[in-house]
Order: C-alpha cells, then sequence, then structure tokens
C-alpha cells in the first residue's frame, strides 16, 4: 500500500507544527515539506474553466504531433531515410513518454502555473535553488515564445506554400510575404486568446474533435489514390544525404524530426491554475496526450512513406514543403490538395492558440514571482476576463517583434525558433535530475502528489535524462556536412546568447530583487512567513452576458 497523500492543507499544517517561535523548521527533514507547501500557497487560481476532456484536447493540440511530422519530416528523410522516420519515431514516443512521466509527477507535487522554475525550485539543492529557479524560468520562458513563434510561422509558411501551389505563373514569393502572413496568424491567435477566453475550453475540445477527424480525412486519399512503395524502402532502407561521415550521427540528427513532433508536453502544466483538481488531472492529461499522439503519429509516418512517390521530387517541391508536392501527386487536384493542406494548417492553427495561452501564464507567474521587470504591472489579472492580459499582450509583442527577423534572414529566424527543441528538453533535464538525486538519497522526504511513478521512478528518470542529453547533444549539430554559413545550426548560438543574457540579467536584477517562490524558506527560513502572509484571494466579477452562470468565472 502506497504512502498516505496529503492535501495542500494538511501539508502545511504538517509543516507549521514543526516550527518555532521564530517561524523556522525545528527538524531539516521537512525541509522539502515546507518548500512543496510554501509553492503551493502561492497558488492563485484566475479562473476554473478547464476540466479533464478540455485539458486533454488542449495537451493533444498542443502538441499537435502527427501535423508537425507531416510538414516536417523531410528533414529525417535526408538523415537517417525511413529508417528513422519509423523505428527513430518508435525510439522517439517511448523517450517522450518517460519525459511526459517524469513531469507528471513534477506536476502533481507542484501544480502551478510556473512549471519547470517552480519544480526546480522545490528539489534543487537548498543553497543553489533560487539561482537554478531563476534561470529555469528565463529560459522557459524563452522557450514557450519561441515555440509559439515557430508554429505561428509555419502555419503562415504553409499558408504561402498554397499560394505557390496555385499560382505559380504569377506568384513571386519574397520573404515579407511570409512575415505579413505571420503577423496577420498571430493577431487572430492573440484575438481568440482575449475574448474567446470563455469557450477556449470549448474551441479546444472542438480542436481535438478535428485533430483526429482531420488525420483519417488525410490518410484515406494517401492509401487509395497514391503511388505505393515498397515495404523494403518503408521498413528496410537507410539514406545519408547529409553528407556526415558517420551513418549514426546522421540517424539521430533526423532523429530530431520525430522529437519536434512530441515537443512541448509541459505545456498543460502552465494552464495548472485553471483546472479543476490539477494535481491528477494535468498529469493524466501529459501521459495521454503523449499515446494518442504517438499512435496518430506512426499511423502519418507508415502513410507517408508508402504514397511518398518520387523522393526527389518531393523534397524539391517549389512550395518548400514536400507534403504539398505529396498531396497533390497523390489527389492530381488542386481542390483537394488544397482542402488537405488547409486540414494541417487549422490544426496548427490550434496549436498555436495553447502555445500562447501556455506561454502566457507562465509569464504571468514568473512576474508574480519577481522574476520579470515591473513585475506588478505583468502578474495583473484583468478583473473582466479574469485572466493575466498584460501578459498575452506582452507574449504577443515579442513574437511579432521575432517576424522582423525573417525580414533579414529566414536562417537566423530558424536558429531562433530551433531554440524551442533546445531550451524545452533543458528545462526538462534539470528538475528530473534533481528528482532522481533526492529519490536515491531521501526518497522518504518526497512530498510526492497524488499521481506519482513509484517504484518506476528511477528507471523513469533515467531514461528520460538520458532521452534528454541525446535531444540536446544532437540539436546544436548542422544538418548538412560540410556547414556552410547558409546550413549552420545556430541553436547552440543562440541557446548560448540566452544563458548569457540570463546570467546579465541575474547580475543586474535578479540576485537583488528575485524572490522565487519561496525565498522565505530557502533564504530567511522563516516557513509561517511564507505559507501565512503570501496568500493571495482574487475574486472576479463576471461578464455581463445574459445566462452566463457565475461557476464560469469563480
Amino acid at each position: 500500500m502506497g504512502t498516505p497523500k496529503l492535501t495542500p492543507e494538511q501539508l502545511k499544517q504538517r509543516v507549521l507544527s514543526h516550527t518555532g517561535d521564530d517561524g523556522r523548521l525545528k527538524n531539516a527533514l521537512f525541509d522539502l515539506d515546507a518548500r512543496t507547501a510554501a509553492i503551493l500557497s502561492r497558488r492563485h487560481q484566475i479562473s476554473r474553466h478547464f476540466g479533464f476532456t478540455s485539458m486533454l484536447s488542449f495537451s493533444t493540440t498542443v502538441l499537435v504531433s502527427w501535423q508537425a511530422f507531416a510538414v516536417t519530416f523531410q528533414g529525417g528523410l535526408i538523415n537517417g531515410g525511413p529508417s528513422t522516420l519509423v523505428y527513430g519515431l518508435i525510439f522517439s514516443f517511448f523517450g517522450s513518454l518517460a519525459t511526459a512521466a517524469s513531469l507528471a509527477e513534477m506536476a502533481s507535487m507542484s501544480p502551478t502555473s510556473g512549471g519547470q522554475y517552480h519544480w526546480v525550485a522545490l528539489l534543487a539543492p537548498r543553497r543553489y535553488s533560487i539561482l537554478f529557479s531563476w534561470f529555469a524560468g528565463w529560459i522557459t520562458a524563452f522557450t514557450r515564445i519561441a515555440v509559439t513563434a515557430s508554429v505561428a510561422f509555419l502555419a503562415a509558411t504553409m499558408i504561402q506554400g498554397l499560394i505557390i501551389l496555385n499560382y505559380a505563373d504569377t506568384y513571386e514569393p519574397q520573404q515579407w510575404h511570409g512575415t505579413l502572413i505571420y503577423w496577420a496568424v498571430s493577431l487572430v491567435i492573440v484575438g481568440v486568446n482575449i475574448f474567446g477566453i470563455r469557450i477556449f475550453p470549448h474551441l479546444e475540445t472542438l480542436a481535438l474533435v478535428l485533430h483526429v477527424v482531420f488525420f483519417f480525412c488525410i490518410l484515406v486519399p494517401l492509401v487509395h489514390l497514391a503511388p505505393r512503395s515498397s515495404a523494403d524502402f518503408v521498413f528496410g532502407s537507410f539514406q545519408n544525404n547529409g553528407g556526415w561521415h558517420s551513418d549514426g550521427v546522421s540517424w539521430c540528427i533526423g532523429l530530431l524530426t520525430s522529437t519536434y513532433s512530441f515537443s512541448g508536453v509541459d505545456g498543460v502544466s502552465h494552464m495548472a491554475e485553471e483546472v479543476d483538481d490539477a494535481a491528477v488531472v494535468v498529469p493524466r492529461t501529459m501521459i495521454w496526450s503523449i499515446i494518442v499522439s504517438g499512435v496518430l503519429c506512426f499511423g502519418i509516418s507508415i502513410a507517408i512513406l508508402f504514397s511518398i512517390g518520387d523522393v526527389d521530387a518531393a523534397l524539391d517541391s517549389p512550395t518548400t514543403f514536400p507534403i504539398i508536392e505529396i498531396f497533390f501527386n497523390a489527389t492530381k487536384s488542386y481542390a483537394a490538395t488544397n482542402a488537405m493542406v488547409s486540414a494541417l494548417i487549422i490544426s496548427i492553427f490550434f496549436s498555436a492558440l495553447g502555445l500562447l495561452a501556455s506561454a502566457s501564464r507562465l509569464i504571468w507567474a514568473f512576474a508574480r514571482d519577481d522574476g520579470l521587470p515591473f513585475p506588478r504591472y505583468f502578474s495583473h489579472v484583468d478583473s473582466r476576463f479574469g485572466i493575466p492580459m498584460r501578459a498575452i499582450l506582452w507574449s504577443a509583442g515579442i513574437i511579432m517583434i521575432l517576424g522582423l527577423i525573417n525580414l533579414g534572414s529566414t536562417t537566423a529566424f530558424n536558429a531562433l525558433v530551433s531554440l524551442a527543441l533546445l531550451g524545452q528538453y533543458t528545462t526538462y533535464v534539470l528538475p528530473t535530475i534533481f528528482i532522481l538525486v533526492r529519490r536515491l538519497s531521501l526518497a522518504k522526504n518526497i512530498p510526492f502528489g497524488p499521481w506519482e511513478l513509484g517504484r518506476w521512478g528511477v528507471p523513469v528518470n533515467v531514461v528520460t535524462i538520458a532521452f534528454s542529453f541525446i535531444t540536446i547533444g544532437f540539436n546544436v549539430l548542422p544538418p548538412y556536412f560540410p556547414v556552410t554559413s547558409t546550413n549552420m545550426n545556430y541553436a547552440g548560438v543562440v541557446f548560448g546568447a540566452a544563458l548569457i543574457i540570463c546570467g546579465m540579467l541575474w547580475l543586474w536584477i535578479g540576485q537583488k530583487h528575485y524572490a522565487g517562490p519561496i525565498r522565505e524558506v530557502m533564504e530567511d527560513g522563516n516557513v509561517r512567513s511564507a505559507l501565512l502572509d503570501r496568500e493571495v484571494e482574487v475574486k472576479f466579477e463576471p461578464i455581463n452576458q445574459p445566462n452566463s452562470p457565475k461557476s464560469q468565472i469563480v
């Protein structure tokens, strides 16, 4: 029988019972309990819109796995070929599932919008907890915005690809065209996140339905109409067209295509303060979204490889997207191709909606903990909509500005958005290392939530760490060799610059002003102050709409 789980209130009372008159702990064994209770006392629900179904929809559509695979598979086709896209996908699925399980356990312990930087503050060595939390917070913020920008840009360039397909004789594509479409997509995403917040859970449920329906709408035409590749090509062929001397290196670089399709599972954790029973619902949705995504992603992988036809013609498509060429080659119809590509664009658009919501909640939580300049301003919650509108607008503003980079260099913009994968797995591996160390040394003192890995904790954490380092290591390598200024992968350079900026900000404002979620516990040692003086209750006024139940906003 497992150890009985305490509610946040019971945990708080247990910690308070072990403090002295000065507010400090009388027994150091309760240090981790105190950290957990302090973080949970900061949990400030802005509005409860989401349950399990809408959160599963949110997490699955944010991952947009099979759609992302369909529009980016050419990277794996060049490095590793079908071998990477089939067996590498299976490898990435299990690695991503282990990663989701590790994060889900921590999300159950601390279901707050802070996500990774809260988990690091909870689990890191006491002496460096606030510093590591600062870096985790800034890296996660950079990453969430970069992910949102990359998905919005993907939708924009696919729209431009359709224009190229339909008006090949008259349209001359320009980079600024893509930027304008990118800005238009971004504005629509912002509008829905603000003015559509009341129907947001229903939009996410609709997105999940379309996520599955579109899968079959694309799968059936490919299976019945496209030319058929051989089973030997799909399951037995390997290609190294990236110029790398090592086939193993080429295969691992191609593996990133599959890994990208499952990245972003932490997105749902940043919505935790808007979820009923978040300590249970959030971990479950993280796991199930990976399982659903894995099944659909494997299906589309097999379908694409059997239907690809002329590989060189697909890779050389003037639309820059091989999947558009594959659709047209299968259907021989502009209308059918437009419909199939539009299905991908709609799904990617829904993903961008959730990504902006997730990024803004993280920014709001980080500002609430004094991690950003002007923290009181950005941690404001709009009383009319019950959402952190300023954090949404700030995130959207940065995303819009990033579009300017594409005017000068597509390579530079792609380097920026590649920070998504590198940054995400860096923030995944940090808290996982810390919880593994505690498992091996102080396991009995970890205040697990209602969802925990139990005896599987150590092997799952080890797999997560190994998979994360593989992803991080090969993500900084260029896709082609020899390396030129055009094909250079600048992800490592961008990430290094981001770390330097984080360090400078720490020296400038962080070490003086960053409170962190549990500074009273970590520095002052005043546990009572952390648990009693920082609790916040906010009430929202309902929007004056007929038949609008008060339960929607309280």
